[in-house]
């Protein structure tokens, strides 16, 4: 009895190690990009690897300050806040649809890559992945101001030192520009060598008047796991 065998072609069909697209050097890892509009602002958390250093020294600030700068004028993407922790970036951003968020983040990541690692003497990615939130309601944006802006106090940073423990709010952060704390405008106790971000203003509802459905946020207040919704 005769048996027809199937014929296969070399090196096609079935998944194979190592088959796919290769990654570029360099490139900068990301979830999934979250569908945005410009109603709905965006919460991004960005980390750096192991060999970039202490993000929390004046030095890593004004290479991230300068980062942040370059975004002035911009209209499908904007920085409304920015907190730098020992090995993290958090921001509040507005986005006009998702490619711009992807695009300006992008943008920013090297920016900041390159500064960095200027400071440091060394080459190659500086973080490696972000992750991206959207925020769609007011109980959400006021959870998620309250975690970028206090987020020093999360991480007991508020504790690191006589200086830390004098100021009411994160000097590695745009805490300041922030109009909606509890306690009055003008009473905050921040280091003499701070200088305030070059952040846009917030055009969304959610960030101008939606989060204000909820209690003002506290100067003291230690947030804790984000809230949606």
């Amino acid at each position: 009895m005769q048996v027809q065998l199937e014929l296969r072609r070399p090196g096609r069909g079935g998944p194979r190690p190592g088959a796919g697209r290769k990654r570029k050097p360099g490139a900068i890892r990301h979830d999934r990009r979250p569908e945005v509009s410009r109603h709905t602002p965006v919460h991004v958390s960005a980390r750096v690897i192991g060999d970039v250093g202490r993000l929390r020294r004046r030095d890593a600030c004004r290479a991230i300050r300068g980062a942040v700068a370059t975004y002035i004028g911009r209209r499908d993407f904007r920085i409304v806040h920015v907190s730098i922790q020992s090995n993290h970036v958090h921001l509040i951003v507005e986005a006009d649809h998702k490619r711009a968020l992807a695009n300006g983040m992008r943008a920013f990541l090297i920016s900041s890559t390159r500064r960095l690692n200027a400071l440091r003497g060394r080459t190659g990615v500086a973080f490696a992945r972000y992750h991206a939130v959207p925020i769609t309601g007011p109980r959400q944006a006021r959870s998620a101001l309250s975690y970028v802006l206090n987020n020093w106090r999360r991480h007991r940073e508020d504790r690191a030192g006589a200086e830390a423990r004098r100021a009411t709010l994160d000097p590695y952060s745009t805490a300041v520009l922030f109009d909606g704390w509890a306690t009055p405008s003008g009473r905050y106790e921040i280091p003499s060598w701070y200088e305030p971000m070059l952040v846009h203003a917030p055009r969304s509802w959610l960030l101008n008047e939606g989060w204000r459905k909820y209690p003002p946020l506290d100067p003291r207040e230690r947030p804790g796991p984000l809230r949606s919704g």
